[in-house]
C-alpha cells in the first residue's frame, strides 16, 4: 500500500462523484428537458436541430473532462493499492466501455452526423432534402442508442460506487 493522505482519498472519491454527476446528469437533462423543450419551442426542425447539435457538442466537452477525471482518479486509486478505495475489475470494465463509447461518438459518429445534418439543411430541393434527412436520421439512431447505453452504464457505475461506499461503512480510515 502506498501512502495517500486522507484528504487525497476524499478528494479523489468526491471528484469521481462529481464527474459521474456531470456525465449521467447531463444526459438526463438533455434527454428529459432540453430535447423536448427545443422541439416544442423552436420554430422549425432546422433551427431546433442545429441548436441540439451545439448542445450535444457542449455536453461532449463535459464528458471528455469527466472521463479524464474518472480515469485519473481510477489510476490514483489503483496506484495507492489501498483496499478502502480499491478499483474493482467490474468498475474498471464499465468505465473503459463508457469511455470507448463516448470516444466513438465524439470522434467518429457525431462529426459525421453533423456533416449530414448541415448538408440536409442546406439542400433546397424537397426530394433531395427528404433523402438527405433520411440519411441523417439513419446515422442519428445508433448515436442515440449509444448515448442511452452510456447513460445506463453510468448508472451502473454509480451503483457500483454506492455499493463500495456502503460496504466500507461510508468511512475512510
Amino acid at each position: 500500500m502506498r501512502p495517500v493522505p486522507r484528504w487525497g482519498k476524499i478528494g479523489c472519491v468526491a471528484l469521481e462523484w462529481v464527474a459521474l454527476a456531470v456525465w449521467v446528469g447531463g444526459m438526463i437533462v438533455l434527454s428529459g428537458a432540453v430535447i423536448p423543450a427545443v422541439f416544442n419551442t423552436f420554430g422549425g426542425q432546422d433551427s431546433g436541430g442545429m441548436f441540439l447539435t451545439k448542445a450535444f457538442e457542449g455536453y461532449q466537452r463535459f464528458v471528455i473532462g469527466a472521463g479524464a477525471i474518472l480515469g485519473v482518479a481510477a489510476w490514483l486509486r489503483w496506484w495507492s493499492r489501498d483496499p478502502v478505495i480499491a478499483v474493482g475489475r467490474t468498475e474498471m470494465g464499465v468505465l473503459v466501455v463508457m469511455v470507448m463509447i463516448a470516444g466513438l461518438i465524439i470522434t467518429v459518429l457525431h462529426p459525421y452526423a453533423a456533416e449530414l445534418q448541415t448538408l440536409a439543411f442546406a439542400t433546397k430541393d424537397e426530394a433531395a432534402k427528404k433523402a438527405a434527412l433520411e440519411n441523417f436520421f439513419h446515422v442519428l439512431m445508433p448515436i442515440r442508442s449509444l448515448y442511452m447505453v452510456n447513460l445506463i452504464l453510468g448508472l451502473i457505475l454509480i451503483g457500483i460506487k454506492a455499493k463500495q461506499s456502503i460496504d466500507q461503512g461510508g468511512r475512510l480510515p
